[in-house]
């Protein structure tokens, strides 16, 4: 039977991945340290609730972006009859294609070497601290005056090798890829909406097949609740943490964003040793 806390947690960790998978401080990271410091039930609230509630965010992006990303597809199917790179549309989905390579190939071939060794506190700590001091030299260095639509092929190719590297817990998807779009001269709101855009095939393409595994195992009324309750909770949150951030990058910088990154590493080593974690 599914107590009260049981969906408390749900919905909690579901905040979470909604509030975190799209600001640039971790969502792997907050659910981690969540999970640790609260005790939760790894056997209810494993990898497979993080499928789970990774779907939510996915309909979030999905729901927030739906013109773009139907004039992408129907610019996609128009391309069939040869590519035309001056098509902002079609040029857009083709970059979104070529930065989700890195991540898809990097994702099949060590899935199971993210899922289990780099799942420690102490990963997170480091992990928070060296992206924050990023976004300071990002912030410095960036032109920030460049479309998403101007990458090149390659360029987009880099971003998507950031949200390779955003499969350590800790690293923050969004942070990494609106990093890397920083230094490639990217607009602060125009890196975020491609990353936001770039997340969308490989991390529903993981979430289905993740959910499709768990599916096939068969899924009792206790833990469709769970799953139902944390996807519902990060697809709204994800909704409005997108809103807030695009309009936040238009006019600020993303240095609140590395200073809260170091206040939170300080306070989880803090906790870590004094528990002698």
């Amino acid at each position: 039977m599914t107590s009260v806390l049981d969906l408390i947690q749900a919905i909690l960790l579901g905040i979470v991945q909604g509030l975190t998978e799209f600001l640039p401080v971790s969502s792997s990271g907050h659910l981690l340290l969540g999970q640790y410091f609260l005790g939760v039930d790894q056997d209810q609230f494993g990898l497979s609730f993080d499928a789970s509630i990774h779907m939510g965010t996915v309909l979030a992006v999905i729901l927030f972006f739906r013109r773009d990303l139907l004039r992408m597809a129907r610019a996609s199917l128009r391309s069939l009859r040869g590519p035309d790179f001056t098509d902002i549309d079609q040029r857009m989905a083709y970059l979104v294609l070529a930065a989700t390579i890195p991540a898809g190939i990097v994702g099949f071939f060590f899935e199971n070497f993210f899922a289990t060794a780099v799942r420690s506190p102490w990963v997170v700590v480091g992990n928070l601290v060296l992206v924050g001091a990023l976004f300071i030299i990002a912030e410095a260095a960036g032109r920030k005056s460049q479309l998403a639509s101007k990458l090149t092929f390659i360029e987009a190719v880099g971003i998507g090798i950031a949200q390779a590297v955003a499969l350590v817990p800790g690293v923050s998807r969004s942070g990494a890829t609106i990093t890397m779009g920083l230094f490639l001269g990217l607009k602060r709101d125009e890196a975020a909406r491609f990353s936001f855009l770039m997340s969308v095939p490989i991390t529903l393409a993981a979430a289905a097949l993740s959910l499709a595994e768990v599916l096939g195992k068969g899924m009792d009324i206790h833990e469709a609740l769970l799953f139902l309750a944390g996807s519902v909770s990060s697809a709204v949150v994800g909704y409005f943490a997108i809103r807030f951030l695009l309009n936040y990058l238009a006019g600020h910088s993303l240095r609140v964003f590395a200073y809260y990154r170091f206040a939170l590493a300080a306070v989880v080593a803090a906790a870590l040793l004094s528990t002698g974690s």
